[in-house]
């Protein structure tokens, strides 16, 4: 079996080759808009391409990345086919990354039998590395995390996307543009909650949902079913991550 410091041996090396060189030096045409509103950079490809090389020789399996699956959807067929499956976020916070704002993420998950064994999220500007193994814990390093302990909801500082229900029954509301960092948040102390909607695809939420869970946290999705990292893109939804099951019965009805 694959251990977390071989993975994350790869992804400090592709950081350092393909993202960290691109950072505030992107050049004309470097940048594109794949979507309204959804940028891909040189960056996101090239690094994409090294994973989808370099993880299958640490552990055979297929590779599911977001550029990918982008520019082929019936390559996330895999996911229901394979019992080994990398999922790549080569750079969770395009728009940052492509903005020089330095919230951006690698994200990396391995889910086997459809079930998320290992995850990893890595910033590269900070270069923490953050992993996290079903059963034994979210580290970063060699430093075991917890999610922040439950507070009244006045006290609560979440981050949420559309917080017009929520906002003033709680003391902050955030939201700076990556999924990587709006989990590394929930793990590493900086807020309590998070929501996310929509179609909740899998290179942004499986290795989160793992670290939130093995920091002690509890989250369900907002239908009170738990969160599905192979179907979960396909039925959509919305999935409230808290500190504990009261907080999450405290502030799910703002969602439903």
């Amino acid at each position: 079996m694959v251990t977390r410091d071989q993975v994350s041996e790869v992804i400090r090396t592709v950081a350092e080759t393909e993202i960290l060189p691109r950072f505030r030096n992107l050049q004309q045409g470097q940048i594109r808009e794949k979507s309204p509103n959804q940028l891909v950079t040189d960056a996101d490809v090239m690094a994409e391409r090294a994973f989808a090389r370099l993880l299958p020789q640490l552990l055979p399996g297929a590779v599911v990345g977001e550029e990918g699956a982008d520019a082929d959807p019936a390559s996330l067929d895999v996911l229901e086919r394979e019992s080994v499956v990398w999922i790549v976020d080569p750079v969770d916070g395009t728009g940052n990354f492509a903005s020089g704002n330095p919230r951006f993420a690698v994200i990396i998950a391995l889910l086997i039998e459809g079930h998320t064994k290992m995850g990893w999220i890595y910033d590269p500007m900070t270069m923490r590395m953050f992993s996290a193994e079903a059963g034994g814990g979210v580290w970063l390093d060699r430093t075991r995390l917890q999610v922040r302990s439950p507070v009244p909801l006045p006290q609560m500082v979440g981050s949420v996307k559309k917080c017009g229900r929520i906002r003033p029954f709680v003391a902050q509301i955030s939201r700076l543009g990556s999924a990587a960092h709006d989990y590394l948040d929930l793990i590493s102390g900086g807020t309590h909650f998070c929501h996310f909607g929509g179609k909740l695809m899998p290179w942004d939420h499986a290795a989160g949902v793992l670290f939130h869970n093995e920091a002690g946290g509890f989250n369900r999705m907002v239908n009170d079913t738990i969160y599905d990292p192979i179907h979960q893109h396909r039925l959509g939804g919305q999935i409230l991550l808290t500190p504990d099951s009261q907080s999450w019965l405290d502030i799910v009805p703002f969602f439903r």
